[in-house]
């Protein structure tokens, strides 16, 4: 089969796994699509509403953490639960959580308050998937999704949520200035933004209701053993620790600094206005939203576990050179070749785990390697955002994030380069 026959079947197999959704199917894309724009709008100015509520850089780097450990404990009871009491439940649940959250941190600037409703709420300073959702969505999607089409649906699926992270950062950073020029005080002009965040959470909530009982898990056997009980998991154990251990380095070196600090860190160095930053992380998310598709496509020809290697070493590397940069214009320009590469991994990293572990686990095998990530994630920032506010140490976060996510792309390669997931084996004919 020559080059151009297999580019356009790859392209045809793209679109077929697009218009192949069904009306859950295209519920579900218009959650992730809400619930990306709200983290994509609040991730912008999180830190900087933080700091004009007159907090400093610790508290403010203990609140975040706060954030994904609360956001780790809950996910992991509910994602694990979700087969059991109901996935549509767990997702409306998830939503009223966001509102919860964001209505607290609109309403008060009381730390204890902001603390309680960062560790039981669901807010994303990364701007990235927190919370039950992606764990539930994803096993209903892989239920509905023969195995051939799965990674290009999780291709578009990556693809919506980056679409819609770019404009919800956008929408904040226009926002958040007008009100700046209009004449509104700094902590009113980013609250508004907070409040926007809790409207999302609750049109979330209207569209998971109206998702059918069809994206409920099927009914499987008696749990057998006290693991399985409390995790959902049995066979699949194995391999779900192993991926689990490795993803929750990469999320521990992203996590020192996410979107929230990065945009926070050109404020500082930079002195970026709220526009200008919505305008860096919209560009910077439709190029992952781009990627997310050509990880298919690469994926194809090389492999899940290659593409998502391969794509992710010099993502990490244009990461370090970042603050190294000595203008504005030069530090955007690697902070989007970097954006161009660092999303390839995710679609393929979903698909692999869906693929690798058994049918009936995938809700509990996708809940427990999310809730490493968010567990790696949830212990940096309140190390790196007195970094970040620090003029002698604003660049090590940087540092810090891309060497431990090369460390481990190493350690998955070396782990999982053997295999290829059962359904690339069946696509090349091998035993």
């Amino acid at each position: 089969m020559t080059s151009t026959s297999t580019n356009a079947t790859l392209d045809a197999g793209l679109m077929a796994s697009l218009r192949g959704l069904d009306r859950d199917g295209r519920l579900l894309f218009t959650t992730r699509v809400l619930r990306m724009f709200g983290y994509g709008f609040l991730a912008v100015v999180l830190v900087l509403y933080l700091a004009a509520l007159g907090l400093d850089p610790l508290t403010i780097g203990a609140i975040l953490t706060l954030t994904l450990v609360g956001d780790t404990i809950i996910s992991l009871w509910l994602t694990t639960s979700a087969d059991r009491i109901g996935r549509r439940r767990v997702l409306v649940a998830g939503s009223l959580l966001m509102v919860g959250a964001g209505v607290l941190f609109a309403v008060t600037s009381w730390v204890p308050l902001l603390i309680l409703a960062a560790t039981i709420g669901v807010i994303s300073p990364t701007g990235n998937e927190v919370g039950p959702f992606l764990a539930v969505e994803q096993a209903a999607l892989s239920q509905a999704t023969p195995d051939a089409r799965r990674t290009p649906t999780f291709a578009w699926y990556n693809l919506a949520g980056y679409v819609a992270t770019a404009f919800g950062a956008l929408a904040a950073g226009f926002l958040s200035q007008g009100l700046l020029a209009a004449g509104f005080a700094a902590v009113d002009a980013y609250r508004a933004i907070v409040i926007g965040y809790a409207i999302v959470g609750l049109l979330m909530a209207i569209v998971f209701e109206r998702v059918s009982p069809a994206v409920e898990a099927p009914h499987a056997a008696s749990p057998d053993d006290g693991v399985r009980r409390r995790l959902g998991l049995g066979r699949s154990r194995g391999v779900v620790a192993r991926l689990s251990a490795l993803f929750s380095i990469d999320a521990f070196g992203g996590g020192f600094i996410p979107q929230s600090l990065m945009a926070y860190w050109f404020h500082l160095r930079f002195g970026v206005e709220p526009a200008i930053l919505g305008g860096i992380f919209f560009g910077a998310n439709l190029l992952a939203a781009v990627s997310s598709l050509s990880a298919s496509r690469i994926a194809s020809r090389i492999g899940l576990v290659n593409t998502m290697v391969f794509t992710h070493l010099p993502s990490n590397l244009l990461l370090i050179l970042v603050p190294l940069m000595p203008n504005l214009p030069l530090a955007i320009t690697v902070l989007l070749l970097r954006f161009s590469l660092s999303q390839m991994d995710v679609p393929t990293r979903q698909s692999y785990v869906m693929s690798v572990v058994e049918p009936d686990e995938r809700s509990a095998a996708a809940g427990v390697t999310g809730i490493a990530r968010t567990t790696g994630a949830a212990l940096s920032p309140i190390i790196s955002a007195p970094l970040v506010a620090n003029n002698a140490l604003t660049a090590l976060p940087f540092f810090l994030a891309g060497g431990l996510k090369i460390l481990y792309d190493v350690l998955l390669y070396r782990a999982f380069r053997s295999g290829r997931a059962p359904d690339e084996r069946a696509g090349r004919g091998e035993a």
